[in-house]
């Protein structure tokens, strides 16, 4: 079965996360991603929180499967003469390190074009031009400066970090967007382009909806928010849904950290709800039978629902109310999910051997296609693939030794 991305070469000079979760992807898709690593180090996180001596480290592999690894001294003179041959060979060169890096190694964008006129170079930085462009980005500080902190709490606490990964991983899905973007756009133009995404800017998109209740606080309080006071700034709402359906997350059976689920109250879904908590007179009751009776009164509600939750686990919760199809999701512990029986199944979580550390399981590809499927590969040492890529490009076994010894490789 073909690959969507078979015949897409990617040179890979990302690092941490953000780069390698969009790259990783792209290998996902059938690309062959050859990441370029210093010599001797690699990827600052094959050091990283370490769990195994001198093993690659999970935080490197599990961001790196399905690629081949290359060792370059981009300082050297020979460095830049393999690494102007693997330009002119590529179709998308993938960078994520701080302002103007690239540029000092002398390859800016136009120089890069005239190596490859087709070239797709695409970046990802934490801020876009202007006053912070030059300012260092890490996961939380996009977070913070993306809108998503200031609205992710409880309204008495202190700003929230989500342990979703939107600021790195989350700028990484954006970039493989505007990388199939640029490529499908090559198809006709036959030109590459620049593609650009700031960790900032892609925090934001998915916080837009925030940027959507800073706009409705100009005409009066946001009444699917639990707080009984606004000020002139979206606040933070605790584990309200912020949409058109209330949710909140209630306490289940036997009361540990993660026993919890999350219900949605939808207005088909009330009737089932009452009958379910063994409230059945709530059903018709005026002061709480419509959406917008209710609206004042969700706390209530939910304590209500929660009194019943409290008897049972969040599975037997989960059962009860998708026989109603009334929607809820329980909260899911990490040591849950890796041990999930289903998403073993599905391939959301994938088991994969590696030749130092054993086996380990990590994400699978989310993206399924029908016709394209990519199984998950082992991660690459560092510089495994030196010879392989490197021959592939028309230097001999001598002048690879030559060239490792010179530590060039």
């Amino acid at each position: 079965m073909a690959k969507a991305l078979e015949g897409v070469k990617v040179l890979d000079m990302t690092h941490v996360q953000s780069g390698p979760s969009s790259t990783q992807l792209l290998a996902w898709l059938g690309a062959d991603v050859i990441k370029l690593e210093t010599p001797g180090r690699g990827d600052i996180t094959r050091g990283q929180l370490r769990d195994l001596p001198d093993v690659d480290s999970l935080y490197f592999t599990m961001l790196n499967c399905n690629k081949r690894s290359i060792t370059l001294n981009m300082k050297s003179p020979d460095g830049k003469e393999v690494f102007e041959k693997l330009i002119a060979d590529v179709d998308v060169l993938v960078e994520n390190f701080g302002p103007g890096v690239v540029e000092r190694f002398g390859y800016p964008w136009e120089k890069l074009q005239e190596l490859n006129p087709e070239l797709i170079y695409a970046s990802i930085k934490g801020f876009g031009p202007g006053r912070y462009a030059d300012f260092k980005a890490y996961e939380v500080i996009a977070q913070a400066m993306g809108g998503s902190m200031s609205t992710t709490g409880f309204e008495e606490g202190p700003p929230l970090a989500t342990g979703a990964q939107i600021g790195d991983s989350g700028t990484g899905i954006h970039l493989v967007a505007g990388i199939l973007a640029a490529l499908y756009q090559r198809t006709n133009t036959g030109r590459g382009q620049r593609v650009q995404v700031a960790m900032q800017d892609a925090v934001l998109n998915l916080c837009r909806v925030k940027l959507r209740d800073q706009q409705r606080l100009a005409h009066g309080p946001l009444g699917e928010y639990p707080n009984e006071q606004f000020g002139d700034e979206v606040p933070r709402s605790g584990n309200a849904s912020g949409g058109g359906q209330p949710g909140w997350a209630v306490r289940c059976a036997p009361g540990g950290p993660n026993d919890y689920i999350y219900v949605i109250i939808q207005p088909v879904g009330w009737k089932p709800l009452t009958e379910l908590i063994g409230r059945p007179e709530l059903a018709d009751d005026p002061g709480w039978a419509t959406p917008e009776v209710r609206l004042s009164k969700l706390d209530k509600a939910f304590a209500l629902i929660e009194e019943w939750t409290e008897k049972h686990t969040k599975w037997e919760v989960m059962d009860k109310l998708n026989a109603h199809n009334i929607p809820c999701g329980p909260i899911l512990s990490t040591k849950e999910i890796i041990e999930d029986e289903t998403l073993a199944e599905l391939g959301t979580v994938v088991e994969v051997d590696h030749p130092e550390r054993g086996t380990f399981k990590t994400v699978g590809n989310p993206l399924k296609l029908s016709d394209s499927e990519v199984p998950v590969q082992r991660p690459p040492l560092l510089g495994e693939h030196n010879d392989e890529v490197l021959g592939a490009l028309g230097y001999s076994t001598e002048r690879l030794a030559e060239l490792r010894t010179a530590g060039v490789i």
